[in-house]
């Protein structure tokens, strides 16, 4: 990536516009997704916004989405003038509840935003057998770049997909983001929102130099983070109070920016979460708290509840996430992840008894 973000450098392609670099990443994700049309943009938010804009989504409409999903979706649709509507997940991975989404639909449904999170998927194709074709599916793929669901590459199943290249994506530009589609009038709309004598939210070329390789070794690092997940999860057998949601298998699907589990603080001497993860980072190990649950963030005049939340709540209180990088490591570390997670256990009673000043997740931070 150095090499290839210094070669565009040299050639000066820093001061355009428009050139190879980009034309390159937008033909690799336009073969890599099997899709007509890849439109690159500034961010993963800009990326889910202008794929709402792309439908003809517009004020007084209404968006679905899970209860629990990265907190820029619900603004996205705010931001259009929508109005989003949460349904619950499911009980045992917390993703989508689809079998609710038809109870949640309206005359005003205009577009099902899903996101697949935490090593996770969406049951796409169930969602398009309840919704059938009238109503169009956003697929966020921003967790999990490379991943194959249900015998498609991720972000390509729905009208349109979305991607993220932040800085701590698994591939990442610093920021950066794509939405892909074989939709033309999708594209065509995007085009009038956007272009403007220039384009409000670019993406650089030295941002697409530095993508470009990275995606060319996407699956092989995809492999390796299943192989560590997979480990971890035989390792972990013994270990009580963090279960993880989405148990690793040989499939294709997985995709780990992520990887999610639900925390039992009454297993850890009632050690609340955050001071859990916080104990967990000073071990070294990237843990941090989940998302919040959208209606547990959001004045209740801001959206529309499809029904009661239940698994969201408790999804808001018990969710904790490991960060992907060490799952690029050597299996000596992994196996130091169990042995931080057996020390912590063991203080867990001293550790509840402790005040500690707890910093806010990144994505609290505007990641």
């Amino acid at each position: 990536m150095v090499d290839a973000v210094r070669q565009a450098a040299d050639e000066g392609a820093w001061g355009r516009y428009v050139g190879r670099y980009g034309d390159e990443l937008r033909a690799l994700l336009r073969e890599r997704h099997g899709v007509g049309h890849a439109w690159l943009c500034s961010s993963g938010t800009a990326a889910v916004e202008l794929a709402l804009r792309g439908l003809g989504v517009v004020a007084g409409d209404e968006v679905i989405l899970a209860a629990y999903d990265f907190k820029a979706n619900f603004t996205d649709v705010l931001a259009i003038g929508a109005l989003p509507v949460l349904v619950d997940v499911r009980a045992d991975d917390w993703q989508l509840d689809v079998d609710k989404v038809r109870d949640a639909m309206t005359s005003k449904t205009k577009a099902i935003l899903i996101s697949h999170l935490h090593g996770g998927s969406v049951d796409l194709a169930r969602l398009r057998e309840i919704v059938g074709d009238g109503v169009p599916i956003v697929e966020d793929a921003c967790q999990c770049p490379g991943s194959v669901i249900d015998g498609r590459p991720a972000g390509s199943a729905g009208d349109v997909g979305v991607l993220s290249f932040g800085g701590s994506k698994l591939t990442a530009a610093g920021r950066g983001g794509a939405v892909l589609t074989d939709r033309g009038d999708v594209i065509e709309r995007i085009k009038r929102h956007v272009m403007r004598g220039n384009d409000l939210s670019p993406l650089s070329e030295l941002q697409a130099a530095a993508l470009v390789p990275q995606w060319r070794s996407l699956d092989e690092q995809n492999e390796q983070r299943r192989r560590s997940t997979r480990s971890l999860h035989g390792l972990m057998a013994e270990i009580t109070g963090l279960r993880m949601l989405i148990p690793p298998d040989h499939s294709r699907a997985a995709g780990y920016y992520k990887v999610g589990f639900e925390y039992d603080p009454t297993v850890m001497a009632g050690l609340s979460r955050e001071t859990f993860c916080l104990a967990m980072r000073s071990e070294g190990i990237a843990f941090w708290p989940g998302f919040r649950s959208l209606h547990r963030i959001h004045a209740a005049r801001r959206f529309r509840a499809a029904g009661p939340l239940p698994v969201a709540d408790r999804a808001d209180g018990r969710i904790v996430l490991l960060h992907h990088p060490v799952l690029l490591g050597t299996d000596a570390d992994i196996e130091q992840i169990v042995v931080a997670l057996r020390k912590i256990q063991h203080a867990a009673s001293d550790l509840s008894r402790r005040s500690f000043e707890i910093p806010p997740a990144p994505w609290d931070r505007d990641e």
